[in-house]
């Protein structure tokens, strides 16, 4: 009897000790298998949304389950594209804000939008429209978005090839607003083909007004690819003026640059932090030749060339919107 009482105690004990967990960590089995329907039909919060005055808009719909979805608004002068993307079965201020920030080139402006929400794996899609009063405003230094045109305070040089075009356009093609700089020509004596240089003295100031941390200050531009041209180079050149004399010199103050290949077609944003700035001699890294200290602060001159193998024809390219900004890189 007591060796019978004693196996029921140890199959008793066995039996609590392997109690299932009543949480279930995987997918939801409605989730899975459960039939989808738009519970809630897709409506917006704000359909005439001025960003540049800090306004946001959302977007709300339910659903019967949780599923992968996604909001595209599209600018219908512009082209410009913004995603949204959740997991859920509702869309609310939580998960479906905008604040008028892009995914894909160009920047959002004054204009009209599409608003779309496509679901993983259903065929159903809800539509809808919004229109943008104005584009957001981006904290920053701003050298230019040339909608002002060509600033009459920075100087040039073009070299005297074929077909050259250094000249402020104005059509729908702009990565931001309406306006953006074109370069393009065939110079086949020489790499360059022409150059912009833009003094601190534009601004008002010997040296432009930056944060000392090089770590805290990121350089943006727009530059936009002809689908034809594979050949084109952009150099961002960053002077300092290390003693801050006023004046820059090269025999023994830093030059700091970046050298830009455009592989995609069409716009993208390209940036770089401060503090990765490097000195380069024909596009390889060299000894520095000032202090070799990242200095924003004593930034004297930023330069744009842009450059071309001169046996490989004629080359293009846009630039657009270039801008300092603090703590990250731009987000447009």
């Amino acid at each position: 009897m007591k060796k019978l009482f004693l196996s029921a105690f140890i199959l008793s004990a066995a039996f609590i000790g392997c109690k299932v967990d009543d949480e279930f960590a995987g997918p939801d089995l409605v989730d899975l298998y459960g039939s989808f329907a738009v519970l809630q039909e897709l409506d917006i919060s704000n359909r005439s949304v001025d960003f540049s005055a800090g306004e946001s808009t959302f977007f709300t719909a339910t659903f019967s389950k949780n599923i992968e979805w996604n909001v595209r608004v599209k600018g219908l002068s512009s082209g410009a594209i913004k995603n949204i993307s959740g997991f859920s079965s509702e869309l609310k201020a939580e998960n479906a804000l905008w604040t008028g920030t892009t995914t894909i080139l160009p920047m959002f402006r004054g204009e009209q939008c599409a608003v779309e929400v496509t679901f993983l794996n259903e065929p159903d899609t809800l539509r809808d429209t919004l229109t943008v009063e104005a584009g957001r405003v981006n904290q920053g230094f701003l050298l230019s978005d040339f909608e002002d045109g060509f600033p009459t305070t920075w100087n040039t040089f073009v070299q005297s090839g074929a077909n050259m075009s250094f000249v402020v356009q104005t059509n729908d093609n702009a990565a931001q607003g309406n306006k953006y700089y074109d370069m393009g020509g065939n110079v086949n004596w020489d790499w360059l083909k022409g150059l912009v240089n833009i003094p601190a003295s534009a601004y008002g100031s010997p040296r432009f007004d930056l944060n000392s941390n090089p770590e805290n200050v990121y350089f943006n531009a727009f530059l936009f690819k002809p689908e034809t041209i594979n050949n084109g180079l952009v150099l961002f050149q960053f002077r300092e003026d290390d003693n801050e004399d006023g004046v820059y010199n090269a025999a023994n103050e830093d030059m700091f640059a970046v050298e830009i290949n455009p592989q995609v077609n069409g716009w993208q944003h390209v940036f770089r932090n401060y503090a990765d700035l490097a000195t380069l001699v024909n596009g390889a890294p060299a000894a520095d030749i000032g202090n070799g200290i990242r200095e924003p602060h004593k930034l004297f001159q930023v330069s744009v060339l842009f450059l071309a193998n001169p046996t490989s024809g004629y080359t293009q390219s846009y630039l657009d919107y270039m801008i300092f900004t603090e703590g990250a890189p731009l987000n447009p």
